[in-house]
């Protein structure tokens, strides 16, 4: 789930701001830029260093330069098959939605075990076998990832707790993910 990755980003630079501060304003761009993005293949968590920032090319007549930096981040890339620990965001009849880390999962109330019911008149609404089992709003749940599906500057997967060792986490667990 969790890669270094090297990677490389072009920056234009307005002339009000060469001088001898140059690289460093480069770096804090690069930050402001990129930490936090989403690539359509996966999302960048953070940058650890940029070891590369080429010299600086003027674009013919706007007078602004390019330089082209390479960097090293930690990535999150999530692959089908993968299970993962999630946090639960909202839930209803359809299904249950959460989120691992910045991946938005939906978890279709046909990939729930069959003894874990929708019960719309508990407060707040949920997933219940009116045991222990319990899936609401804040729930701590350990999803197995069906797919993924990318778009442009967002992913989204579709997860499934209808395995063993899968569902509501333990309360040892819970206060791993806090």
């Amino acid at each position: 789930m969790f890669f270094l990755h090297e990677l490389e980003r072009t920056i234009t630079l307005h002339p009000s701001f060469f001088g001898p501060r140059v690289k460093e304003y480069l770096t804090t761009r690069l930050l402001e830029d990129v930490e936090g993005t989403c690539t359509g293949q996966y999302y960048i968590i953070v940058v650890l260093d940029a070891f590369s920032i080429s010299e600086g090319r003027v674009v013919p007549g706007s007078g602004v330069a390019e330089y082209t930096i390479q960097y090293r981040a930690v990535v999150c890339r999530p692959f089908k098959g993968e299970t993962v620990d999630a946090i639960v965001t909202s839930v209803n009849r359809m299904g249950v939605f959460a989120d691992v880390g910045p991946l938005p999962v939906f978890v279709s109330n046909h990939l729930i075990p069959s003894d874990i019911k929708w019960d719309p008149n508990a407060t707040p609404p949920q997933y219940t076998d009116n045991g222990d089992q319990v899936i609401e709003k804040g729930t701590h749940l350990r999803i197995k990832l069906i797919g993924t599906r990318s778009d442009v500057g967002s992913m989204f997967a579709i997860g499934s707790v209808k395995e063993d060792f899968l569902g509501s986490a333990t309360p040892d667990f819970v206060g791993y993910l806090d």
